[in-house]
């Protein structure tokens, strides 16, 4: 029995809305659908380009790119004296894609291990909601300001920051200078604008330090607890890490070099350890330069957030202690914004040009436009204004936490630290600090466990509060949401 036209076997190309302006791209999509649902079969002939739009009501020629575009995949075969036929059938192996979403529809093909390792850093890393106590969400009050704007007018004005070809991968000179001007007066850091390098934050500059530094099975020394970003970026680097916990004079040098005399580097967060929050003592950190220099190590200091200690001065960079073997590491996300995706690396004069080429892989430079901005607010005085402004609303706003820890939740011990913006609190005994976190969330408050960033038994059980972008009412509200759901913990 005769098979009837193609226009009455497939209703999808009767119906074509003429007016929207897409028929052969309709057409191309129907037969393409037909094809390999089957409904057309492997070898069957269609009819010519000239039945096939007098029958539709359109152009010859919107018929012949439809047939032509379905040749040129490999849909369609045409032979002179034959026609034109479908080329494969449906047992072919080319099927009707679901949408997502859809009963049925699939999410791709499997990762590789690699790749299952990497979507668990993905949760791992995710942030959470700007709702308290999420750590480093500078809004309102400690938000740039005025003059971050009109300077970020003035730069968009500027021919000098069009868009042009690919940026220096180094950086904008002048907001290397920028930086190292304000390195050299603030942090003791002994360095010159050749030596840095602009990044993406500190979380580029770990993996960069990894990338250089280090090759796979090379032992490193790293704090315990630590960065949940750098265990993960030294794990994908293949290092093998040996954790020494902290203590009140920050990481047990003496224990690594026990432990692990063989290391390459270390892996430190001299002026506040995160995530417990105390500084390295001053005799560590002349024990810890020793090893770096008597040995051929390196010392990779990450210093996150030096710039927001309450009570006195900053502590000095321990670069400017040994600047042949220490790799420094800073970001304007914690004392400007971190979706503004700005951090450097202070390199030796051995290294920079490895560092540069390292992150040349990974992309040709940060966009010009804030680059301009931030070396016109730093050059102008506005960055330091910034620094003093924001450290005595963040020192209130702790004050306020630690008030309302005390009244409310007196049962939760607050660990000492003067500096950052965030508090860690230990539990009650009988308490799960991942349990507690997971509740806080479902309940709209965002907190991170303490546990999961410490590496050896027993495991530390607390909670990370940050402070910095919230008002003491919020702060308020948030603690009592966090005084119910400790009761519910408790008492289930």
């Amino acid at each position: 029995m005769a098979r009837r036209p193609l226009v009455l076997e497939m209703p999808a190309l009767g119906v074509i809305d003429l007016q929207a302006g897409h028929v052969g791209r309709q057409i191309v999509e129907a037969l393409r659908s037909a094809i390999s649902s089957g409904e057309l079969a492997a070898h069957e002939r269609l009819p010519s380009s000239r039945v096939l739009a007098r029958s539709m009501g359109v152009s010859r020629s919107t018929v012949t790119d439809a047939y032509e575009q379905l040749i040129a995949e490999g849909c369609l075969m045409a032979h002179r004296g034959s026609g034109t036929r479908v080329a494969f059938g449906s047992n072919s192996g080319l099927q009707p894609s679901k949408q997502l979403g859809e009963p049925g529809a699939e999410s791709g093909l499997p990762a590789s291990s690699i790749g299952q390792r990497y979507l668990a850093i993905a949760d791992m890393l995710s942030p959470l909601d700007s709702v308290p106590f999420s750590i480093a969400v500078p809004e309102g009050e400690v938000a740039m300001g005025p003059h971050w704007r009109r300077l970020s007018k003035r730069v968009r004005a500027s021919t000098s920051s069009a868009p042009s070809g690919y940026p220096d991968p180094q950086g904008l000179l002048a907001l290397r200078q920028a930086i190292a001007s304000y390195l050299r007066k603030s942090r003791a850091v002994r360095c010159d604008p050749a030596h840095i390098l602009i990044t993406e934050g500190s979380q580029q500059g770990l993996y960069l330090a990894a990338k250089v530094l280090l090759s796979p099975g090379d032992p490193v020394w790293v704090e315990d607890p630590a960065y949940g970003g750098l265990t993960a970026v030294l794990d994908d680097r293949g290092a093998v890490l040996h954790a020494t916990r902290v203590d009140a004079q920050g990481f047990d040098v003496a224990s690594a070099r026990q432990a692990a005399p063989e290391a390459v580097a270390a892996f430190v967060t001299p002026s506040h350890q995160f995530p417990m929050g105390m500084p390295l003592s001053m005799p560590r950190r002349l024990e810890l330069v020793e090893w770096a220099r008597a040995h051929g190590r390196w010392i990779v200091e990450d210093d996150y957030d030096s710039e927001l200690r309450y009570t006195g001065q900053p502590f000095p960079a321990m670069q400017g202690l040994a600047p042949d073997s220490v790799i420094y590491l800073g970001t304007f996300s914690k004392i400007l914004a971190p979706s503004l995706r700005l951090g450097y690396i202070v390199a030796p004069e051995s290294l920079i040009k490895g560092f540069v080429g390292a992150r040349s892989l990974m992309g040709r430079g940060s966009p010009s436009l804030e680059q301009h901005v931030l070396a016109a607010y730093m050059a102008e005085g506005y960055f330091e204004a910034h620094i003093r402004r924001i450290r005595t609303i963040y020192a209130q706003r702790r004050q306020a936490l630690v008030e309302l820890i005390e009244k409310e939740l007196p049962y939760l011990t607050v660990l000492p630290a003067d500096q950052g913006m965030h508090l860690v609190v230990t539990l009650p005994s009988g308490l799960n600090d991942v349990d507690v976190a997971n509740s806080a969330i479902k309940e709209g408050i965002a907190l991170r466990a303490l546990s999961p960033r410490c590496a050896k038994a027993p495991k530390l059980s607390g909670l990370l509060l940050g402070f910095g972008g919230f008002s003491p009412g919020q702060l308020a509200t948030s603690v009592r949401k966090l005084r119910m759901v400790l009761e519910s913990a408790a008492g289930a």
